[in-house]
């Protein structure tokens, strides 16, 4: 797949794309919402996309429907605040280990999920 096609977007949700060999099908679900699960499927990459956009257009309705204000997922872009010697230590440690400020400090919050998943 094409880089365009990794992912569907609709009314500013995003949604992944996948095959379900099981099912003989393509598949995805919505991404970067909390309690709320969008499944969608279809045979094709045109009826994929259509009940993507069907599922989060239900969702949206239902929230109106119920009161309720819907998720809206998370954007991957947070703004982090620390020490100036905590980000001059997070400075040296990526440099010397040839990576990114941003890419430390995304390996160090994925070790520490999966500490914190495994207690």
């Amino acid at each position: 797949m094409n880089e365009d096609m990794d992912y569907l977007e609709y009314k500013g949700y995003k949604g992944s794309v996948e095959y379900s060999k099981e099912d003989d099908c393509l598949c995805g679900k919505v991404q970067g919402l909390n309690k709320a699960l969008i499944l969608y499927e279809g045979q094709t990459l045109e009826e994929l996309r259509k009940d993507f956009e069907n599922g989060i257009d239900s969702y949206l309705e239902g929230c109106k429907a119920d009161g309720v204000e819907p998720a809206k997922p998370y954007s991957g872009k947070l703004n982090l605040r620390m020490s100036s010697e905590l980000h001059s230590r997070v400075a040296e440690a990526a440099s010397s280990s040839g990576t990114t400020i941003n890419d430390f400090i995304n390996r160090a919050i994925k070790n520490a999920l999966k500490h914190a998943s495994m207690l």
